[in-house]
């Protein structure tokens, strides 16, 4: 227990010592593919990513510029287990009911049928994490490679968004006063978007839900044709639709994020960050031209709007100069 405690005091050590005013792309010069994001109640920001070996590293900031290390998400016995050669892809962690949850794709390279979407849940952000086990496989949620998932908190009900180039489906995700999370129906699921997405999160802005996912070739470095794309809704439900009022469903989007001369394969990013300035900020990951073999690192950008309430990175690219720090 005293161990535990001093850990945590060390995040929380290196989080107060790091602050800068400007940051270059990318924020952390180390492969984080997926990143998640989510803070706790002091201001502090966690970031999870895909991991192979299946223990999920934990990166802790107070400014999503300078970030550490800080755990490792599961301890040996709480590690997800029955798939050979599986990993944890695209964790998603929010706040719910005054704990941690987290969302996480078990699966391995190539595989469709035999993987799926598990839970875990903790007390604090930097756990560690409790397995819940999987809610359910490709084969029995009827979604062919069931992978990618995102949690969405809409007027206090829980949601489970996920899908990979099969389809994006939305479902409701209950809660009982037993630590229990549940999906009543997995029929009742509903199709939002095209074969087109994976990687999704919805964002609320006024009056209009944005989801924004990824489109292209994801891991292939500088082949890599990655990039991410959004449509709204008035509806959680939909339909989205692009500025043209293409749905979503048909594969319609606007680009958000691509490629450039620095950066290769942008994409799979966190939910949208607001800071004090309500800004809103966005971190995704993306390889450096030239030097895919380090992998896909985490980066970070300003998400502007225009006039008519679309969402969109400043030259539609990643930022390659020092650029002004979010303000949290």
């Amino acid at each position: 227990m005293k161990l535990k405690i001093l850990f945590v005091f060390v995040c929380a050590v290196f989080n107060a010592l790091a602050q800068s005013s400007t940051y270059t792309n990318p924020v952390l010069e180390k492969t984080v593919p997926d990143p998640t994001v989510v803070a706790d109640e002091d201001g502090n920001f966690y970031m999870y990513g895909t991991n192979m070996a299946k223990k999920v590293p934990i990166y802790t900031s107070r400014n999503l510029v300078d970030w550490s290390y800080c755990a490792d998400s599961f301890t040996e016995d709480q590690m997800p287990t029955g798939l050979e050669g599986g990993g944890i892809w695209a964790p998603d962690v929010i706040r719910h009911n005054g704990k941690y949850l987290m969302a996480y794709s078990y699966s391995k390279g190539g595989e469709y049928h035999d993987n799926g979407i598990g839970l875990a849940i903790a007390d604090k952000p930097q756990g560690p994490f409790t397995n819940l086990g999987l809610l359910f496989t490709s084969d029995s949620s009827g979604v062919r490679n069931s992978i990618d998932p995102s949690l969405v908190d809409d007027k206090g009900k829980l949601y489970l968004l996920w899908g990979s180039f099969n389809g994006l489906y939305i479902v409701e995700l209950k809660w009982d006063k037993d630590g229990k999370y549940y999906i009543p129906d997995i029929n009742s699921k509903r199709e939002i978007a095209g074969k087109a997405f994976e990687g999704s999160h919805i964002f609320k802005r006024g009056k209009y839900y944005y989801l924004f996912a990824s489109v292209g070739r994801c891991c292939s470095e500088d082949k890599s044709t990655y990039r991410v794309g959004v449509g709204r809704s008035k509806n959680l439900f939909g339909p989205y639709v692009d500025s043209d009022g293409v749905p979503m469903l048909d594969n319609g989007y606007n680009l958000v994020v691509s490629s450039n001369e620095k950066f290769v394969g942008p994409g799979h990013g966190s939910r949208i960050i607001t800071d004090k300035d309500g800004k809103t900020w966005y971190i995704y990951h993306s390889y450096i031209r030239g030097k895919g073999g380090k992998g896909r690192m985490p980066m970070l950008d300003e998400i502007k709007w225009s006039a008519e309430g679309w969402p969109y990175i400043y030259h539609g690219t990643p930022s390659t100069k020092p650029t002004n720090s979010p303000n949290l």
